[in-house]
């Protein structure tokens, strides 16, 4: 062996591995009290348009695919509940990134077996316009498909509020409509509802901001558990 055999060569250190740069896209999400994003979409029921709803309320809400059995669960419900969403001055319109084709097979098949008949419009989003703009497309939980996502839009076209859900769990229809009921009575009332609160159940007024607030409070006659937490029944 000769000398040169021996030396030992330098060993290039082991660098830790760089994470992937981020490839997906940040989710851009409306805000609670600004107004809704404008859209205008072909549907089950026509062409539809925020603008359509004005002077109503309005639940727009998205599901990831049709002929899955969470999201027929939900149209179901949301089908049974039509009526008392309408009385409440309350439209419904569904959306997914699937045809108008596939969402008319879709309702007729709900139909066909199991005897319900969806009532409302579905929206075709096949661009995934409308799910974009409402922030509907988690990357993370799928490329193409939209997670449950329900906005509650006023009359105004003021988004009041909105509600996510992972693709494996479906919502409570009769949560959103209790949610629809209780921002009604808040904007209506001036007043805020506790945890549960049902329509015909006690609500909350707002506590005092200033001492003569407070000498106010004192003296109004209601239901007050200390300076901060205050009672009342709505007419």
């Amino acid at each position: 062996m000769s000398c040169t055999d021996s030396i030992v060569k330098p060993v290039a250190p082991t660098l830790p591995a760089q994470a992937p740069a981020a490839t997906e896209a940040s989710v851009s999400l409306p805000r609670i009290n600004e107004p809704a994003p404008a859209f205008r979409a072909m549907t089950t029921f026509g062409p539809r348009s925020l603008e359509d709803y004005r002077g109503k309320w309005l639940v727009l809400f998205s599901h990831p695919a049709d002929f899955t059995p969470v999201c027929t669960t939900e149209f179901m419900a949301f089908a049974k509940a039509a009526p008392e969403f309408a009385a409440i001055n309350c439209e419904l319109l569904g959306l997914s990134i699937d045809s108008i084709f596939s969402h008319l097979a879709w309702v007729q098949n709900i139909k066909e077996k199991f005897g319900v008949e969806i009532p409302f419009p579905i929206i075709e989003d096949l661009s995934m316009t409308v799910a974009k703009a409402y922030g509907m497309i988690h990357p993370g939980a799928s490329d193409t498909s939209a997670v449950r996502a329900t906005f509650v839009i006023d009359p105004q076209g003021i988004l009041r509020a909105m509600v996510y859900y992972p693709m494996t769990n479906g919502r409570s229809v009769a949560e959103i409509l209790r949610l629809v009921r209780g921002l009604q009575t808040s904007l209506e009332k001036g007043v805020a509802t506790p945890e549960g609160w049902q329509p015909g159940d006690k609500v909350l007024v707002g506590a005092p901001k200033t001492v003569e607030d407070l000498k106010a409070r004192l003296a109004e006659g209601l239901e007050t558990t200390d300076w901060y937490f205050s009672m009342t029944r709505t007419a």
